[in-house]
């Protein structure tokens, strides 16, 4: 009978190791997942501030429990659980029955796509962790500079791929504008920077508290202030700091000069992409954008803009659209998304037409979406994964030092999966761009992708400082201010005509001007300050 239970009390023991030897991977997985619920469809902002902690603790843990396992696989679990439900609408792609991809076959892509990135998301903070593991008796303020230095230096490293999205900055938007005005600053890591710190800082003063009790610091006479942790207050004033700038910036007067008007009309044609391939669904939309286009131009509009590939077809054919015939005929620029010719390859393209009817500027799209639009190492994956385009032809980038040249002057242009870079919208701002044109076609995903989309765009806005008119097939198409405040935004799935005032200018912000100084700055002074501490150690030494 003894036997039996010390037996029994062994298997529960060894249960027990097991749990709680995988209770720092459950714990990792389940704070990566509150940092998805920040974006839509929850869109719970608030635990961008706290959600990064726990992982940040396991790391100091860990590191300081040398016999305990590396720290890496929970913070890969946390990018993945990040990642992986932050970009979920990803599977909205299925089922690709439209594009003759078999039931089957579409939901391996599918599946794919969903699980690439967001292992890709896994690695990235993988590589965070490895760095801040070797951080390990270092003083927590250099954890925490380095800390989030790094993380702005991977961020800014991924974003310069084809492959980007889900920045910590986007977090915050739509619903925390105040703290998304720190990206007139430096860019979108300016708020990323400031998560990562205040998450640092909330994790540093929980391990500084731990180890206080664990030292037996705490005594009857400072009972009442245990609670007190001066991490947790600089937290507390960074955050409060932080969105005192935001709302001085927030705040800012926006000049509206009478001279710089413009009246621009969006159509929302709501056209099913499964149509678009068919002479049913190509007769729709000339049918709906060409109304639109004529209810709008009768409202005295100075110009319209049309979603990403509105008429799907080349450039040779747009003069024969009854589209056209409409701008002939009303005299009212239009700017229409069709594709775009470049020897025997296409480019998904946004036209400018003037009153007569005629094409003076094109801008073509530059960031395409790796399997949507061009599969990466084609020469291997070409015979497997089909492309996900109603074209036959092969289709291409374009170039990345564009402008876009409008009868009102110079604009900022952007064509769907370019609002996740906002180098593309800074450079064109710094050229000129005066206000930003943006067309999309989110039709294949889910509702939450398409609000994830306006709230990148409401980004771009208060960066550049800009006016923003966005046009999309199904939804959502709006108007945004340069303080990110949606003017209007259309419903999902419905067919739209909306017209709003937007105003051209000329401001330059300082993230403008000198694009992302910020991270370069923390990467400098950060390992500056590391290799000071390091020789001085070494003097010690020597000494």
């Amino acid at each position: 009978m003894q036997k039996k239970q010390s037996k029994k009390q062994g298997e529960q023991g060894r249960q027990g190791e097991i749990f709680i030897s995988l209770l720092p991977c459950l714990i990792a997985l389940a704070s990566g997942i509150l940092m998805g619920l920040t974006v839509a469809p929850v869109g719970a902002w608030l635990l961008a501030w706290i959600a990064l902690a726990p992982l940040w603790v396991i790391i100091l843990t860990s590191a300081k429990r040398k016999n305990q396992s590396s720290p890496v696989p929970p913070a890969f679990l946390w990018g993945i659980g990040y990642h992986g439900v932050a970009l979920s609408w990803i599977t909205g792609i299925h089922p690709m029955t439209w594009l003759g991809v078999p039931w089957l076959p579409s939901l391996v892509i599918t599946l794919f796509c969903w699980g690439f990135i967001s292992v890709l998301g896994g690695v990235f903070v993988s590589i965070w962790a490895a760095v801040m593991v070797r951080l390990n008796g270092q003083k927590p303020w250099l954890r925490i500079l380095i800390g989030t230095a790094v993380w702005c230096g991977l961020e800014s490293l991924w974003s310069a791929g084809p492959l980007w999205w889900s920045s910590l900055a986007y977090t915050q938007s739509p619903h925390n504008l105040v703290i998304v005005h720190l990206g007139q600053l430096s860019g979108p890591n300016t708020v990323t920077a400031g998560i990562v710190a205040v998450n640092g800082l909330i994790a540093e003063g929980w391990t500084n508290r731990q180890d206080a009790k664990d030292a037996k610091i705490f005594s009857a006479s400072s009972a009442p202030w245990r609670f007190v942790n001066k991490y947790w207050v600089i937290a507390t004033g960074l955050l409060i700091i932080l969105h005192l700038i935001g709302f001085i910036l927030y705040t800012r007067p926006i000049a509206q000069l009478p001279e710089a008007a413009l009246k621009v009309g969006i159509v929302q044609g709501n056209i099913p992409n499964r149509l678009l391939q068919s002479s049913e669904g190509f007769r729709r939309a000339q049918e709906n954008y060409t109304n639109g286009y004529l209810t709008l131009a009768d409202q005295g509009v100075d110009a319209v803009l049309t979603p990403e590939g509105a008429l799907p077809i080349f450039q040779r054919n747009l003069m024969e659209t009854a589209l056209v015939a409409a701008v002939k005929e009303k005299g009212v620029v239009a700017w229409i998304g069709a594709f775009g010719e470049r020897g025997d390859s296409y480019t998904i393209s946004l036209f400018t037409f003037n009153s007569k009817g005629e094409i003076v500027s094109r801008y073509d799209k530059s960031k395409l979406v790796p399997l949507g639009e061009y599969i990466p190492f084609e020469g291997i994956l070409g015979g497997i994964v089909q492309r996900l385009s109603p074209l036959e032809a092969h289709q291409v980038p374009g170039s990345t030092n564009q402008i876009f040249d409008t009868p009102f002057g110079r604009a900022i242009a952007s064509i769907c999966y370019e609002s996740a870079f906002p180098e593309q919208f800074r450079r064109q701002a710094a050229a000129g761009g005066q206000f930003i044109l943006s067309s999309s076609n989110d039709a294949h995903y889910t509702a939450s992708m398409p609000f994830q989309h306006h709230a990148q765009d409401i980004m771009r806005a208060i960066e550049t400082d800009r006016w923003s008119a966005r046009a999309t097939n199904t939804g959502y198409s709006g108007f945004i201010d340069p303080h990110g405040r949606t003017l209007w935004i259309s419903g999902y799935n419905t067919y739209e005509t909306h017209a709003e005032t937007i105003y051209r200018r000329q401001t330059q912000t300082l993230y403008v001007r000198w694009g992302d100084w910020l991270t370069p700055l923390l990467l400098i002074s950060s390992g500056g300050a590391w290799l000071l501490i390091q020789l001085g150690h070494t003097k010690k030494i020597s000494d």
